[in-house]
């Protein structure tokens, strides 16, 4: 039998009852056995600050456990609210965590995904695609099909934050997973 890959889930909201966190959730429970999706809390994590770490002086333990999860993942999945056009100052802070030290980013060749989603009808489109163009500088392809901008998110789940019937989203994410396990075998 062959060990499924180990894929880091990162969520953009900080809160416990996010809609970012119940799409992951889902995600996973929808995830082939293939792969092995962990959520990494990301809302521990100071800043990042160059002054923290370097010239002897030891990072924070937070970034050291998060890079060293990262750096073990075989593929990352983001998934992310809309916030003002963009993502999350908490994801942007962890992304920024794992691209330091310079000859030490986490995210380079690391297959990843990403899945936005906002209450409105455009799905997080623009913070999808700010993600894609931080990720591309610290060379970190990502999945290019299906876009994943998942709008009128509220109304996807019900009370035992279950995907409700009916949408059609249970779909998309299984034709997701089909296409991103595919990207996985390409590194």
């Amino acid at each position: 039998m062959t060990t499924p890959k180990s894929i880091a889930v990162l969520t953009g909201s900080l809160r416990k009852d996010s809609y970012s966190r119940q799409m992951a959730e889902i995600m996973a429970a929808m995830a082939p056995s293939t792969l092995d999706l962990r959520i990494i809390e990301i809302g521990n994590l100071p800043l990042y600050n160059e002054d923290l770490e370097g010239n002897d002086i030891q990072p924070p333990a937070t970034w050291v456990q998060f890079r060293e999860r990262i750096a073990r993942a075989d593929g990352v999945l983001l998934v992310t609210p809309e916030y003002n056009r963009s993502t999350t100052a908490a994801l942007k802070n962890a992304i920024d965590v794992g691209s330091r030290p310079y000859d030490k980013n986490v995210w380079s060749n690391k297959p990843a995904a990403i899945v936005s989603v906002s209450q409105g009808a455009i799905g997080g489109f623009g913070a999808n695609h700010h993600l894609r163009q931080t990720l591309v500088c610290l060379n970190c392809p990502v999945l290019p099909l299906p876009e994943m901008y998942i709008g009128g998110v509220a109304g996807l789940f019900n009370e035992k934050r279950e995907l409700v019937d009916g949408n059609g989203v249970d779909k998309l994410i299984g034709r997701f997973w089909r296409s991103y396990e595919r990207w996985l075998a390409r590194f």
